[in-house]
C-alpha cells in the first residue's frame, strides 16, 4: 500500500514540488539508492535477533514515518523522509519471506509465500481506494499520512507471531556447541565444518562453492523482477494520467482493480509450484504477462485499456510468487537473511536504480513511455528463458534439503 501510493501520487508530486520527469526520476533514484541499505541491514539483524522482533519493528518505523513524509514542507524534506521510509521499507520483503518460508512446511511453501505475497494485492487495491477517494478529493497529503495506522500490527506481530522454528534451532545449535567447546568436549565433524561457514562474513559465504551457484540463480531472478516491476511502479500512473488522459479517480479504481485481479496469479503460481514445480509457475506467469502487456502497450482504445491491463497483472503480480520462493528457499538458515539482504540489494539497485536511466531516456527521446513499456515483455520473456535454463527445481524440498 505505501510504495503504490507513493507511485500513484506522482502527477501531485510533479505540479507541487514542480519538479520535471528527470527531475523526479533522479529524486526517485537517490530515495531508493540510500533506501539499499535497509534492504541488507534488516535480515542481517535478523539473522543476529530473530525474524519476529525485527520484522515488528520495520512495520513501526516505516508506518510511523509516512506522517512526517505527508507534512514535509520541501522537496528536500520531502526526500529526506522519504529515503528514511525506504530504508524501512525495503527489508518488510525479506523479513516477511524469511518468517513465512521457516514456518511452513515444504508442500505448501511455494502456495503460502504467493499467498503472502499474494496480499500486496489487496494493499495495491487499497492504495487505488485512497487514491479516488481521499486523493482525488483532498490532495495526497492526506492520503500519505494514512498508513500510519499500521505501525498498530507491530504490537500484534511482536506479541502473538511465533519465532522461526529454523532460527531458533539455529540459535539452540550455537548454544550447544559453544557448550561442549566450554566443557572441553570433541564436537562433530559437521558442527566443526557448520560453525566454520557459519562464522565468516555473509558475502564471502555467499560465493563459497557450495552456494555459488544459488547466489547467481537468485540474482539473476530477483534483478529481472525489479527491472519489470520499476517500469510499471513508477510510471504507469503516469502514463494514465497525462497520455491517456485518465483522470485521478479512475486511474486510482484502475488500480484496485489491477491488485484484485493479481491476486488471482500470485494464488495461481503458489499452486502451480507445489504441484508442478517453480520454474513452471514462473514460464506460466511471464508468458501471460508478456502476451497482454504488449498487446495493452499498443492500444489507445479506453476499453481495451482496462481489459488488457487487467488481464496482464495476472501474470506480471502472479511470478512474483515463486520468485520470493526462490530467493527465500535456497540459502541455508545460517545466512538466510544476510543472504536475501544482499540479492536484493544488489536487484534494487539495478531495478530501480540503474535501470529507470533507460526508461526516462526512451520516455525523453520518444515523447512517451510507450517504448519503456514494451521493455516489459522483452525482460519477461528473457526471464523465462533464464530461468527454465538455469534455476534448479525445488518443489517439495526442506529447507534443509535444499541449503546445504
Amino acid at each position: 500500500m505505501d510504495g503504490i501510493l507513493f507511485g500513484l501520487a506522482v502527477p501531485f508530486f510533479l505540479k507541487e514540488f514542480a519538479v520535471t520527469i528527470p527531475e523526479w526520476r533522479t529524486a526517485s533514484q537517490i530515495i531508493l539508492l540510500l533506501g539499499i541499505p535497509g534492504i541488507y541491514f534488516w535480515p542481517w539483524m535478523a539473522d543476529k535477533f530473530g525474524r519476529r522482533t525485527l520484522l515488528a519493528i520495520n512495520i513501526a518505523m516505516f508506518s510511523l514515518m509516512m506522517p512526517i513524509v505527508a507534512l514535509s514542507p520541501t522537496f528536500t524534506t520531502f526526500i529526506i523522509a522519504r529515503i528514511l521510509v525506504s530504508f524501512a521499507l525495503n527489508g518488510e520483503w525479506a523479513l516477511g519471506s524469511l518468517l513465512v518460508a521457516e514456518t511452513w512446511p515444504a508442500h505448501l511453501r511455494g502456495r503460502i509465500l504467493s499467498i503472502n505475497r499474494g496480499t500486496w494485492c489487496f494493499g495495491t487495491a487499497t492504495a487505488g481506494l485512497i487514491t479516488t477517494f481521499i486523493m482525488a478529493e483532498y490532495g495526497w497529503r492526506w492520503a500519505i499520512a494514512i498508513p500510519g495506522v499500521i505501525a498498530l500490527l507491530a504490537v500484534y506481530v511482536r506479541a502473538k507471531c511465533p519465532e522461526s522454528p529454523y532460527w531458533v534451532q539455529m540459535q539452540d545449535r550455537k548454544l550447544r556447541i559453544a557448550a561442549e567447546k566450554a566443557a572441553g568436549k570433541t564436537i562433530s565433524e559437521a558442527d566443526a565444518n557448520w560453525q566454520k561457514k557459519a562464522t565468516k562474513l555473509p558475502i564471502s559465504q555467499l560465493f563459497a562453492p557450495d552456494l555459488r551457484r544459488a547466489t547467481f540463480v537468485a540474482i539473476f531472478v530477483a534483478c529481472c523482477s525489479t527491472a519489470i516491476y520499476g517500469t510499471v511502479g513508477g510510471w504507469m500512473a503516469y502514463y494514465l494520467n497525462v497520455e491517456m488522459k485518465w483522470p485521478t479517480a479512475e486511474y486510482g479504481l484502475f488500480y484496485v482493480c489491477w491488485g484484485l485481479v493479481g491476486f488471482i496469479g500470485l494464488v495461481g503460481a503458489g499452486w502451480i509450484s507445489d504441484k508442478i514445480g517453480r520454474r513452471w509457475a514462473f514460464i506460466v506467469m511471464l508468458v501471460e504477462g508478456a502476451i497482454f502487456v504488449f498487446l495493452w502497450a499498443n492500444t489507445r482504445d479506453h476499453t481495451l485499456l482496462w481489459v488488457y491491463g487487467l488481464l496482464w497483472s495476472i501474470g506480471f503480480l502472479g511470478f512474483w510468487g515463486p520468485s520470493m520462493v526462490i530467493t527465500a528457499e535456497v540459502f541455508p538458515t545460517r545466512i538466510r537473511g544476510a543472504a536475501n539482504g544482499i540479492v536484493w540489494a544488489i536487484a534494487w539497485l539495478v531495478g530501480f536504480v540503474l535501470w529507470p536511466f533507460v526508461t526516462v531516456w526512451l520516455q525523453q527521446t520518444t515523447g512517451s513511455f510507450y517504448a519503456s513499456f514494451m521493455t516489459i515483455p522483452a525482460l519477461m520473456l528473457m526471464m523465462g528463458i533464464g530461468v527454465w535454463l538455469f534455476v534448479p527445481e525445488h518443489g517439495g524440498k526442506t529447507l534443509d534439503d535444499i541449503g546445504v
